[in-house]
């Protein structure tokens, strides 16, 4: 579940996709026409190479999630990690030649899994003869030519960052990342890359790398003061002009943006969120743009350039190095210069191809220290507790969520304005197989009950709101008349509502009568025993994703925000389960919500 889970509006062309092997032309030869200023009977000069590009790695070297301390695998049994890319790209040289070819990524690579977490937080790149991210590692390795910055680039702080962009062998990118007192780029905006052709005259390759306006938003605590982050489409305009006029043949936009058009953020700040595509259209002089930060497979995308009516080709490769982008370029020498005739994208699946054996031997040690973290005992349970049944039921293991993200957001809002106001909470059973077991708890064991990145924060909601909020999470039981039989499996996920955009709160009791229709299924709302208030003022502990407009809850995205973090949900969880070293189901475990018909409990 990403932070916006936007439908990617428009078609893939990937059925039209061309395929340039270096050196050739996939051009037919009717399409070389006259007038290239030749003479006659003399072919014109032509090269072509590739751009190979991976985006949204989180912190994913290994074909291994350490959630599960097993291989990753999902349903359509993808694979991930850069050492599976690293044998793709490899592949890719090969055929190429290695001269005629670029690596770049568009952002989101040192977040996201426990090893990405260890080196940030547990045993830190930034301590004194500290050790080098895996991360840069395997992508200095690799050979990466330049990576944008990415929005959780900046979820550890700035420190961590820097050191990161220091053991890097490759420039991270970002145009709009600019220094809140002078307004210049706090990083390189840009890098221009040489290629050798067989004629004697090199191409320019210039990569332009643009970030997520919505940093100054998810991370404020890490960025205020310190960075600014105005439009894709406002720096993209300042630099394109600039990058041609320095001789750039081909320019190509490395940009951690969807391309959808949308945002998730409301209007707290005046920028589009998923702007890829918007750049593509408004600023001329863009050859390509890899796409990020959207989490969708776009193999192959064209644009129109409104003022040149170009058409601009824009991929995006599935996360964690599931895929990786080829662009092909078909260049021809016209005037006294390179350009582009012909550029189009694919996408290749990691999953076709072995780990590279040199990126796992190289990191073994690191991969070995994360495992045995992951399955380091941080305290106890009294009881077991698992999410079998908690898609409807009020089971113990959701409200330890929802009492930790309570206990967090009260915390933090100690001592100010809105101390006094209570403090509810929303969690998701995001797996129906987490489970806490009696006994030992493990890191992992505390990580598998979120298995999502999301962070959290708290939103200001009155007595009305939540109401209207709760009966939007009621869609998800299917109808089920007074007397019918209930089964279990075919109660839930009315219109194919997913498990994660069905939220219980905690703090508030209510009744979901699934006989009713929707929109009229909440009785007995109360608070403290008494009927809700309407006007009562709460503050609701939310994930990052629901506060942004995921899942589509009405209010919580326009709510007031009070307070926001960038620790992960599930790093908070285990930090309190090792603080208080046992967990006990009974000091925290309350039926506050429980299934009805017409008054009778469905169970």
């Amino acid at each position: 579940m990403p932070l916006n889970r936007r439908t990617f509006l428009g078609t893939s062309a990937a059925a039209g996709a061309g395929v340039a092997i270096a050196g050739g032309s996939a051009v037919p030869a009717a399409a070389h026409g006259h007038g290239h200023g030749h003479g006659h009977g003399r072919p014109p000069k032509r090269y072509s190479f590739t751009v190979m590009g991976t985006t949204d790695l989180h912190g994913n070297v290994f074909n291994w999630d350490y959630f599960t301390d097993k291989e990753f695998d999902d349903k359509a049994h993808n694979d991930v990690g850069l050492a599976k890319i690293s044998t793709l790209v490899d592949q890719v040289r090969r055929e190429k030649g290695r001269r005629n070819t670029l690596m770049i990524d568009a952002g989101d690579t040192i977040q996201g899994t426990q090893l990405s977490y260890y080196y940030a937080k547990i045993d830190p790149i930034t301590a004194k003869r500290g050790p080098v991210h895996p991360m840069a590692q395997a992508m200095n390795a690799i050979g990466y030519d330049a990576a944008a910055l990415g929005n959780h680039e900046f979820n550890y702080g700035i420190p961590v960052l820097r050191k990161f962009e220091e053991q890097c062998d490759f420039p991270l990118l970002g145009a709009n990342a600019l220094d809140a007192k002078t307004l210049r780029p706090a990083f390189a905006p840009y890098v221009i890359k040489r290629l050798r052709t067989p004629h004697g005259r090199d191409v320019k390759v210039a990569i332009l790398g643009l970030t997520n306006p919505g940093i100054a938003i998810w991370d404020k605590a890490n960025v205020g003061g310190k960075m600014v982050f105005p439009g894709l489409e406002e720096q993209a305009a300042k630099f394109v002009p600039r990058l041609r006029s320095m001789g750039a043949d081909v320019v190509i936009v490395s940009a951690h943006s969807g391309s959808s058009g949308t945002s998730s953020y409301g209007d707290q700040i005046p920028y589009v969120e998923n702007a890829a595509g918007l750049v593509a259209e408004q600023v001329p002089g863009i050859d390509a743009i890899l796409v990020g930060h959207a989490h969708q497979e776009i193999p192959e995308y064209f644009v129109e350039n409104k003022q040149t009516g170009k058409k601009v080709v824009l991929s995006e490769p599935l996360k964690w190095g599931q895929r990786l982008t080829l662009f092909d370029f078909d260049l021809v020498w016209e005037k006294g210069r390179w350009v582009v005739e012909k550029a189009g994208s694919q996408v290749l699946n990691s999953n076709t191809v072995a780990e590279d054996p040199k990126i796992t031997r190289l990191l073994a040690d690191e991969h070995k220290k994360v495992v045995a973290y992951v399955n380091q005992v941080i305290g106890t349970s009294t009881a077991a507790m698992t999410t079998a049944e908690a898609a409807w039921k009020d089971e113990p293991i959701i409200d330890l969520i929802n009492v930790v993200q309570a206990e967090t957001v009260k915390a933090a809002l100690a001592g100010g304005a809105y101390a006094a106001l209570p403090v509810l909470s929303q969690a998701s059973c995001f797996s129906r197989t987490a489970q806490i077991p009696a006994g030992n708890v493990t890191i992992k064991d505390a990580a598998g009950l979120y298995p999502f990145e999301n962070t959290l924060e708290a939103r200001l909601l009155t007595g009305a709101q939540l109401k209207d909020y709760l009966e939007f999470s009621a869609r998800y039981y299917v109808q089920t008349a007074a007397g019918a039989p209930v089964d279990t499996a075919k109660l839930t996920n009315a219109d194919n509502t997913p498990d994660y955009n069905y939220d219980a709160v905690s703090g508030l009791t209510y009744e979901i009568d699934i006989a009713k229709p929707n929109g009229s299924r909440i009785v007995n709302l109360s608070f403290e025993g008494k009927p809700i208030d309407p006007a009562a003022e709460f503050v609701l502990a939310v994930n990052n994703y629901r506060a942004s407009g995921g899942g589509n809850f009405p209010h919580v995205a326009g709510a007031k925000q009070l307070w926001a973090n960038s620790e992960e949900i599930r790093n908070t969880i285990i930090s309190w389960v090792q603080a208080k070293g046992s967990v006990d189901g009974a000091q925290f475990a309350s039926v506050d919500w429980r299934l009805t018909r017409e008054g009778a409990p469905v169970f």
